[in-house]
C-alpha cells in the first residue's frame, strides 16, 4: 500500500511538472494595461492584430488584454485615441518575451518551453502602460464650455469672489 501511494504521488508530481511551464506558473497570459491620454477624457478603442476591436472606453482606464495570439505568436494592439477638437492619434502596444519563460530551462523543461507557455501565451508579456498624446486643440475650435456674462448677470456673492486683472 505504501509503494502504491508513493507511485501515485510521484506520478502526480511528474504529470504536474510535465504539463506546466514556468511562465504559466509564475507569470500570466493576460495583463492589465493602464490607458491614459493627454488631455484626459479621450475616447479610445483597442484593436488586435486582425483589426478586431477588443475594448473601448475613455481615458483614464485600465484594460486586461491577452498577450498571445496563437502558438509562438505574441499579440500586437493598436490603440486609437479620439477627442472632439483634437486630431486623432494612435499608439502601438507590442508584446515582449517574459523573463519567466527562460525559467523553463530549470523548472518547466522542454514541455513547458515548447508546448505549454507558447500555447497559453504566457511566454509573452505586455507593457503596464499605454498613452496617447493628442497635442494642442485644432485651430478654429472654440472652447465648448465658455459662457460670457455681463457684470449685472453675476450674483453679488460671485461678484465678491471676482479678481480684477487690468
Amino acid at each position: 500500500m505504501v509503494v502504491l501511494r508513493k507511485f501515485f504521488t510521484v506520478t502526480a508530481l511528474t504529470a504536474t511538472l510535465l504539463t506546466s511551464g514556468c511562465a504559466s506558473i509564475v507569470g500570466d497570459s493576460k495583463y492589465p494595461v493602464n490607458v491614459s491620454s493627454t488631455p484626459s477624457g479621450a475616447n479610445f478603442t483597442v484593436q488586435n492584430k486582425d483589426g478586431v476591436v477588443v475594448h473601448s472606453g475613455s481615458t483614464p482606464n485600465s484594460v486586461t488584454l491577452p498577450s498571445g495570439r496563437g502558438y509562438f505568436k505574441g499579440e500586437t494592439y493598436t490603440i486609437t485615441f479620439k477627442k472632439e477638437g483634437y486630431a486623432d492619434t494612435t499608439a502601438k502596444l507590442d508584446t515582449s518575451m517574459s523573463g519567466w519563460y527562460w525559467g523553463n530551462i530549470l523548472f518547466g523543461g522542454l514541455i513547458g518551453m515548447l508546448v505549454v507557455d507558447p500555447m497559453t501565451g504566457a511566454m509573452y508579456k505586455l507593457p503596464a502602460d499605454a498613452a496617447g498624446n493628442l497635442g494642442s486643440p485644432l485651430a478654429g475650435e472654440a472652447p465648448k464650455n465658455l459662457t460670457l456674462l455681463e457684470i449685472d448677470q453675476v450674483s453679488p456673492s460671485d461678484r465678491a469672489a471676482l479678481v480684477r486683472i487690468n
